[in-house]
């Protein structure tokens, strides 16, 4: 639990460190990007809630009336939550995948703070010419987490086992999120993608402490604005301190 709350504790360290003087200029876009499509995202969630909750409650409505209505007064909270963190997390990727190129340079910068100096090349990041490999960078996380994504749908639309859906959710959306703003310092040090799930496997509990930081930021309304650059920052923070010492 010590590593789980230590990965927690790197989130709360990203809204300190996108607010050095040298680092805010390189959060600004990401900032920008987080705040228009989190705005779609909060417009989404509200118009479409009662639709999607209309849809779950449809789908146990073969049980008896005392079952389901039992089974509805526990499963409601439990999908509203799952409705949140679908929508949320949906947008987050769309909003780094935009983003990704200024994502990596804010990671660099921050890096370079951390350390005192820069362990990377400062040629290398203009914009233009780190757009590639982080857009693709992004397309091989979003195969990665489609794998998954197909399985938890499975499961959402069976009658019964869509009970345990909710907490699987949560649980792939924590370690998915922890994998996607830790990428953005490895990326930046040329790690492929199976050397970057083998050094969060090593640090399990500390990166599901990080991706729940990340989750609950941002669920809060107007506090998710800043979810992207403070998460690459607390990302960053945590490869320094732990992920690159493997």
């Amino acid at each position: 639990m010590s590593n789980y709350f230590k990965g927690l504790s790197y989130l709360f360290r990203g809204f300190s460190l996108i607010m050095h003087k040298g680092i805010r200029r390189y959060a600004f876009v990401p900032l920008l990007v987080n705040i228009l499509i989190f705005s779609l995202a909060i417009y989404t969630g509200f118009t479409q809630f009662e639709g999607w909750m209309d849809s779950f409650l449809g789908s146990i409505s073969w049980l008896p009336d005392w079952l389901e209505k039992g089974i509805t007064w526990v499963l409601w909270p439990l999908f509203a939550i799952l409705i949140t963190v679908a929508t949320y997390y949906s947008f987050t990727m769309v909003a780094n995948l935009i983003a990704a190129p200024f994502n990596s340079a804010l990671a660099h910068k921050v890096e370079t703070v951390l350390r005192g100096h820069a362990e990377t090349t400062e040629d290398n990041y203009s914009i233009v010419s780190i757009a590639g490999r982080t857009i693709a960078s992004e397309v091989k996380k979003m195969g990665h987490m489609f794998k998954w994504l197909i399985l938890l749908l499975i499961i959402t639309v069976i009658p019964g086992v869509n009970m345990i859906a909710p907490f699987a959710w949560i649980l792939y959306g924590v370690w998915m999120l922890a994998l996607e703003y830790t990428d953005y310092p490895m990326g930046n040090h040329e790690l492929y993608f199976k050397e970057e799930l083998g050094l969060l496997k090593k640090n399990r509990f500390a990166a599901l402490g990080f991706g729940s930081g990340v989750m609950l930021l941002t669920t809060i309304p107007v506090v998710n604005f800043f979810a992207m650059p403070v998460s690459v920052a607390g990302g960053t923070a945590m490869w320094v301190d732990r992920l690159a010492k493997e």
